[in-house]
């Protein structure tokens, strides 16, 4: 089918069509605001024109070194500023950018690089123990680049050269290239892996130029913010953020280490406007020393997502002064996806009442595309009622390309032409979602589904709860039953009893936990609880008896 009248004869062509690149942004900003600060590690600040000329000259010396279209360049890298230049610098020699996990095996690190065919791998000293071993394990020949950062003292170099003289190779007039296809791959990030090997995302230039885009607008950054990297840039790309601190001429304060003190610190010493986290991140500030938030000022904004925060967080940072917004999405989705928009005519409910609403997932975002909430089998809609549970499904420009070397997989996660999450949620009256769990993760006890979440919302509002992480235990009367595992704040103690007590006062029945367990929550390193863990220590506890001892914050590790 044809536009009729609408047809000029001629098509695309250089005049009229661009492919999208998110790198468009880098050049654009360094143009119109070449000594707005771009990067701040320490007492080191780089302008946006000096960043460009060293993603330039690093993307020159690549070339120079035999990187080709195509090619994979591996990171295992901190956030340092570094690490936010290679991701303009790689994709500008065509190759794609695999930010790896710092916290990482060898094993998985090896498999890694394997997988991906990586040719050059850029490390830091602080990882040199693991990487070391990884390479004795890979069979590729990789040239290894260190990123010799005075920050870290101790490990030890391992490569040919290190990032300064890589980036003294090359020459600040490299002529990089538009994409032939803004569908060809930018960047690889690879999922956790708990249930075997971890799976390769591809991401392209369309969806991580639409989704740097979209962070600005979704969020109403405004034009030069100052954003502090406590997420990690490993982590879908820090959520496309390194692309659009470019689009929106930001500053990026580099933290290597995410610490309490170091982030109230740069709070004030760097006046920061905007930061992302998970709800662990939220909950550690939240739980600081008083001293530490002293002066604090009030307007920050907070961008979370990696887990549902419970509402007492969101109104714990926000009494603090912080604006908190959520977003929900996978790494198959380039980070965030659905945003928990903000209503005005929400303005004039109680604290408590906002928290709550922003405790749901929300919409699809402004470039997102579409998303619905459905029955698994017939990809059905569910009724916006609130309660009826389905998958959530999300389709649209910011999904992945799909698993590389894995088209079944790919094949199956895009069935019905839809992203398939595996998360289940309800859909409430006014179209906003709200996660009830991973469907890995939901406990049938009974024959009634229970929300792991629901209880670790409750358990999060208990005064004396620093952390709580709910698992499905087996149960030769009920098949399963839901056991908590409990972190107490410090000095804090609390029995079994005292925790399932709670649990009743605000839960149906049937929901309480007859198992908790009480010690630290082992997490991946974006935050997430390894729940996959919980439920193996939970198969040798017994559940809660009549008489429970007390237990005391700090007594046992999980």
């Amino acid at each position: 089918m044809t536009n009729g009248i609408y047809e000029t004869g001629l098509g695309k062509n250089p005049a009229n069509f661009e492919a999208l690149t998110p790198l468009s942004f880098l050049t654009r900003t360094a143009t119109l605001y070449p000594d707005y600060p771009a990067t701040i590690h320490r007492d080191v600040t780089r302008s946006w024109g000096e960043v460009n000329e060293r993603c330039l000259r690093v993307a020159s010396a690549l070339t120079k070194r035999g990187v080709r279209p195509g090619d994979t360049v591996a990171a295992i890298l901190p956030n340092i500023p570094e690490m936010l230049e290679l991701h303009f610098a790689v994709p500008m020699t065509g190759a794609i950018f695999n930010a790896i996990n710092t916290r990482l095996d060898a094993l998985t690190i090896a498999f890694i690089l394997e997988h991906a065919e990586s040719n050059v791998l850029i490390t830091d000293r602080e990882f040199s123990a693991v990487v070391k071993d990884a390479l004795l394990i890979t069979t590729r020949d990789i040239l290894v680049i260190d990123v010799d950062d005075p920050s870290f003292e101790g490990g030890e170099c391992l490569g040919q050269l290190d990032y300064e003289a890589l980036c003294a190779e090359g020459t600040g007039d490299y002529s990089w290239q538009v994409p032939n296809d803004e569908w060809d791959a930018i960047s690889l990030n690879y999922t956790s892996g708990t249930t075997g090997d971890p799976k390769g995302v591809v991401y392209h230039h369309r969806g991580a130029y639409l989704n740097a885009a979209n962070n600005a607008l979704t969020w109403e950054m405004g034009m030069h913010p100052n954003y502090l990297w406590t997420l990690p840039m490993f982590h879908c790309n820090g959520w496309c953020f390194p692309w659009t601190l470019a689009a929106v001429a930001g500053a990026a304060i580099c933290l290597r280490q995410v610490r309490e003190d170091a982030i109230y610190e740069a709070f004030s010493k760097h006046a920061v406007t905007h930061f992302c986290g998970a709800p662990i991140v939220l909950n550690t500030l939240l739980n600081a020393e008083p001293s530490l938030k002293e002066g604090l000022r009030a307007g920050i904004k907070v961008m979370t997502a990696g887990a549902a925060p419970p509402a007492s967080v969101i109104l714990g940072m926000e009494a603090l002064g912080f604006d908190v917004i959520q977003v929900y999405g996978l790494t198959e989705t380039y980070g965030p996806m659905i945003v928990s928009a903000w209503r005005r005519e929400w303005d004039h409910l109680s604290a408590e009442e906002k928290a709550a609403l922003k405790a749901r997932q929300g919409v699809s975002s402004v470039l997102a595309g579409a998303m619905m909430v459905a029955d698994p089998e017939t990809m059905q809609p569910v009724p916006w009622d609130g309660q009826t549970q389905g998958e959530v499904f999300m389709r649209g420009n910011i999904v992945m390309k799909g698993y590389l070397k894995n088209p079944e997989t790919t094949r199956r996660a895009f069935a019905g032409g839809w992203f398939h999450s595996g998360d289940l949620a309800v859909c409430h009256p006014d179209g906003y979602i709200q996660i009830k769990d991973r469907s890995k993760d939901i406990i049938i006890s009974g024959g009634e589904n229970i929300s792991s979440i629901e209880i670790e919302d409750v358990l999060f509002s208990h005064p004396k709860i620093l952390e709580a992480a709910v698992v499905a235990k087996s149960d030769e009367k009920w098949g399963e039953h839901p056991c908590a595992f409990v972190t107490l704040k410090p000095g804090e103690s609390l029995s079994d009893n005292d925790v399932v007590q709670f649990c009743r006062d605000n839960l149906a029945r049937f929901k309480v936990p007859r198992t908790v367990i009480f010690g630290s929550l082992e997490k991946t390193s974006t935050g997430k609880v390894q729940k996959y863990l919980l439920r193996e220590i939970a198969e040798s506890h017994r559940p809660v008896e009549n008489g429970s001892g007390n237990n005391s914050a700090g007594n046992k590790s999980v």
